[in-house]
C-alpha cells in the first residue's frame, strides 16, 4: 500500500482515499488517440502519451 509512509497518522480514511487516487493516476491508461498503454501525467490535468508524444488536457488523476 503506497500509504505506508505515512505511518499511522491522518487517521484509515483519509490514507484509504489516497490510495485510491494515487492509484488511478499512477496506474496505466491508454491513450485515446493510439490506444496504447503509455500515459503519463506531466502536471494536474496534462497527460502525454510515451509513443505518438501526443500531449492533451484530461482530469486531474485520471484521462
Amino acid at each position: 500500500m503506497p500509504t505506508k509512509r505515512f505511518g499511522a497518522r491522518y487517521g484509515r480514511k483519509p490514507r484509504k482515499k489516497l490510495t485510491k487516487v494515487e492509484s488511478q493516476y499512477k496506474g496505466k491508461q491508454k491513450c485515446p488517440y493510439c490506444n496504447k498503454e503509455g500515459i503519463k501525467r506531466v502536471a494536474i490535468g496534462i497527460w502525454q502519451c510515451r509513443k505518438c508524444e501526443v500531449k492533451f488536457a484530461g482530469r486531474a488523476y485520471t484521462i
